[in-house]
């Protein structure tokens, strides 16, 4: 092998290894960012774990607490370091933030829930819609609240759950509408 052919083939071996090392930075943002946001998914559902499990034995929905609005659910958790099984293990420590959102609830209005203005602006249109375009008529509709996409599908995908709208796939798109209260009483005969 030649000096030239060896200088050529560590040329390409750099910059190879340079390509290579800058796809590998820009992976590693990527999965951190996608990490980040997997905690936060995971501290809302461990809270609406903790939650269920409160308040299982209400039989009666009109008593269960309304969440607060003065802080956003991604910042709270965010604020969770612990995890759900700490907070789960430390029943006085749920008891304590129990008494904490009491009080803070006192003194300040509370604002309709998620699932509540998502239903209203389904219900304003017949057509199936998008769950990007109900949260970006939510934030014109309400600037003050600032849910993210996935927060926007969960809540959406809880009240399919719940039966108060019907989910649709089109190709692959998932559309959504409000079930009428009326066809849907209807549509069963006891």
């Amino acid at each position: 092998m030649t000096s030239q052919s060896a200088a050529t083939l560590r040329s390409r071996y750099v910059e190879q290894a340079a390509s290579d090392l800058e796809e590998n930075r820009r992976r590693q943002q990527e999965l951190a960012e996608r990490i980040t946001v997997l905690k936060q998914e995971e501290a809302l559902l461990a809270d609406i774990l903790d939650l269920a499990e409160r308040y299982e034995g209400f039989a009666d929905a009109s008593r269960l607490p309304e969440q607060l609005q003065d802080e956003p659910v991604v910042a709270k958790a965010k604020k969770t370091s612990t995890g759900a099984r700490a907070r789960r293990s430390t029943s006085a420590k749920s008891a304590q933030t129990g008494r904490t959102a009491k009080a803070g609830a006192q003194g300040k209005s509370r604002q309709p829930l998620l699932g509540d203005l998502l239903a209203d602006l389904l219900g304003r249109y017949e057509e199936p819609r998008l769950a990007k375009e109900l949260r970006d008529e939510l934030l014109e509709k309400h600037p003050d609240r600032n849910p993210t996409p996935q927060v926007v599908r969960n809540t959406l995908e809880s009240l399919v759950a719940k039966g108060r709208i019907r989910r649709h796939k089109q190709q692959r798109s998932v559309m959504y509408t409000l079930v009428k209260t009326g066809a849907a009483d209807s549509g069963s005969s006891d």
